[in-house]
């Protein structure tokens, strides 16, 4: 009976003191500066944010100065292209594969235009060129470019005349801009906007050779 009572007494003693020492833990954790968990989390985590290079470094890493202008010009000159087909498909007594031709090229370029727009945005660009340049007349960078005049007459042709017109300025506009693809494919150092100029020089080769075709008969 006394080794029972000495017993209790004893584990009483220890269940106290593991008690308290917990309590002591416990009020030194939550002290400032203290919490080996957290302050192990926050370690890493600014570690990792350090060694990590930014988005927007990384984007800024990965283009060079053609792949700027490739986008910076190859985005107005899209842009045109649009406004031409847009002007056809308004028109009426087009012939039905000129009209099928014009929203092709408008399905193919408008995606296009937001894809490079998006690329100056993450590479931290200007989403135009420096002011000054005259499109119309920019050399192989800006080859192709309609100008206002030019503009005024497809908007102002009617019926076969018009189509016609379309075909021919279109087919000049599509040769600067392969000529301003073959640029960037020397040059460019973006990998996906290297495929994009290759993939616009090798689409806009065959329309060439479709609006050519188209002529012929009209």
């Amino acid at each position: 009976m006394k080794d029972l009572i000495y017993m209790n007494k004893k584990f009483l003693t220890l269940s106290t003191a593991a008690i308290a020492m917990a309590i002591a833990l416990a009020g030194c954790g939550s002290g400032p500066g203290s919490g080996t968990t957290t302050t192990g989390t926050d370690s890493g985590s600014a570690s990792a944010t350090a060694s990590a290079p930014s988005g927007s470094a990384t984007a800024a890493a990965e283009h060079n100065a053609a792949d700027t202008m490739f986008a910076q010009m190859m985005i107005p000159h899209h842009t045109q292209a649009v406004e031409m087909s847009d002007m056809m498909l308004a028109k009426k007594d087009i012939p039905a594969k000129v009209t099928a031709l014009a929203q092709k090229i408008k399905a193919a370029q408008a995606p296009e235009i937001e894809t490079m727009s998006g690329w100056l945005r993450s590479w931290n660009e200007p989403s135009e060129a420096a002011s000054g340049h005259d499109m119309s007349t920019h050399g192989p960078a800006m080859g192709g470019m309609m100008s206002d005049d030019d503009m005024k007459k497809l908007g102002a042709a009617q019926g076969t005349e018009a189509a016609k017109l379309f075909l021919t300025q279109m087919t000049a506009h599509h040769q600067g801009a392969i000529m301003m693809a073959k640029g960037e494919k020397t040059g460019g150092q973006n990998a996906d906007a290297v495929a994009l100029a290759k993939a616009i020089a090798a689409a806009q080769q065959k329309e060439i050779q479709e609006m050519k075709d188209l002529l012929a008969t009209l």
